[in-house]
């Protein structure tokens, strides 16, 4: 198949969502004194890992919405501990989310694949991110110049996996499914996304999770580098 169109997920695919995270979640931790509330850090940092995963579901089936997820994801770890102070999650969560999109760790190699992929397809963004902290975050980590466009789901207030984010995608950028591929860490929200549209997919999936088997992905990586095999 030859393909002139891709489309990225961006958190955990190109940029290292989950370390960049970690890293500003253990400065805050510090800077606010949150030793005085939780036994370590990792005591801490679990707390808000746990719910964080269910929110984000919450938020993906349209259950609750962006600013109730940052609420709750925020507050979730303070309150398991008896603290109920919403003043110190408001300041906290500010600084956390101005400082995110600083961070510039990306997933391994993925600079010398986007060096690679760029003279030869299309790049596009596909992400569920917001729309305040993607941007930001491509240009602090130097790869945003390698995208032609970046498509959100605020666009159109509609999230992966749901087909209409994959239709506006194909549509804003004039691209069709047969002739696109779709390369993403998310089993759901990526990779059958795409196949419910018919379009092709790259299943990134560094630490060999498990997934459904209901249907085969087009294809399966452990490491970005693969993709000089496949593109």
């Amino acid at each position: 198949m030859t393909y002139k169109n891709i489309f990225f997920d961006l958190d955990d695919t190109l940029w290292a969502f989950v370390d960049n995270a970690r890293d500003v979640f253990e400065e805050m931790y510090h800077k606010y004194g949150f030793d005085r509330f939780f036994r370590s850090f990792p005591h801490f940092y679990d707390l808000y890992k746990r719910r964080n995963a269910e929110l984000w579901v919450e938020y993906g089936d349209g259950r609750i919405t962006k600013e109730e997820l940052n609420r709750q994801r925020f507050s979730y770890p303070l309150q398991q501990v008896g603290v109920d102070d919403e003043a110190l999650v408001s300041t906290y969560s500010a600084d956390f989310l101005s400082v995110i999109p600083t961070k510039q760790k990306l997933m391994p190699h993925a600079r010398e694949v986007l060096d690679y992929l760029l003279p030869k397809y299309r790049l596009f963004i596909l992400s569920n991110g917001f729309r305040e902290l993607q941007a930001r975050k491509m240009e602090s980590a130097g790869i945003a110049s390698y995208f032609r466009r970046v498509i959100l789901s605020e666009d159109i207030g509609v999230l992966k996996p749901h087909t209409p984010i994959f239709h506006y995608a194909l549509t804003v950028t004039q691209s069709d499914a047969e002739d696109s591929i779709m390369i993403g860490d998310g089993w759901d929200s990526d990779i059958v996304g795409a196949y419910r549209i018919g379009m092709p997919q790259i299943y990134y999936n560094p630490l060999g999770h498990e997934f459904p088997r209901a249907f085969a992905p087009t294809h399966e990586i452990r490491d970005l580098r693969e993709l000089t095999e496949i593109l």
